[in-house]
């Protein structure tokens, strides 16, 4: 009868030793894979959320996630009792901190835009032709219209918010290198 009892002991020693391996092989393998979540990735999990972004220069803002790409976010501010909306192009770059994140991740496949750059985002604004408020790094501002988007710097044609780009108007043209541009706002 002892020897039952002592057999019985080990077997659920073994049990339990088993038990905590596994325990440690999952826990291992759950920080393992939570090393390749990607900041984009919780960002596009959490489309058309309100978040409060810290950006470089500019510093803490309340928006609405609207779009996340390769390199940059959109997002939109305000909007309430009437007022119009802005949209604001954040290059991630810039962003130094995000509050209001849940834990999901989004695979990638979700969002069509994330497979665009940041000049292609710019490139959409120049071609509406809206006058934007661009904002670096520094925590400087200009506002003009976006004219031509390069390789790693675009052109912005200065002038008054609340005039248009006419050739009467205008105050010069600017060169703004990608690595200075904190964020893009459509006034």
């Amino acid at each position: 009868m002892r020897w039952d009892d002592l057999f019985e002991d080990l077997g659920a020693q073994l049990e339990l030793l088993e038990r905590q391996e596994r325990a440690a092989e999952v826990a291992e393998h759950t920080r393992s894979e939570r090393g390749t979540v990607r900041l984009a990735d919780r960002l596009a999990a959490a489309l058309d959320g309100p978040l409060r972004v810290r950006v470089r220069g500019y510093g803490w803002l309340e928006a609405v996630l609207r779009d996340v790409g390769t390199d940059w976010l959109l997002l939109e501010q305000g909007g309430g009792q009437g007022a119009p909306s802005r949209e604001l192009i954040v290059p991630a770059a810039a962003l130094t901190a995000v509050e209001g994140l849940t834990r999901r991740a989004d695979d990638g496949e979700s969002v069509g835009s994330r497979r665009f750059g940041l000049r292609h985002a710019l490139r959409a604004v120049s071609r509406d032709r809206a006058v934007v408020r661009v904002h670096d790094v520094d925590g400087d501002h200009v506002t003009g219209t976006l004219d031509r988007v390069l390789a790693d710097h675009c052109d912005l044609t200065r002038h008054a918010d609340d005039e248009p780009r006419r050739p009467g108007s205008t105050r010069g043209v600017l060169s703004l290198s990608y690595a200075a541009v904190a964020l893009v706002r459509r006034l």
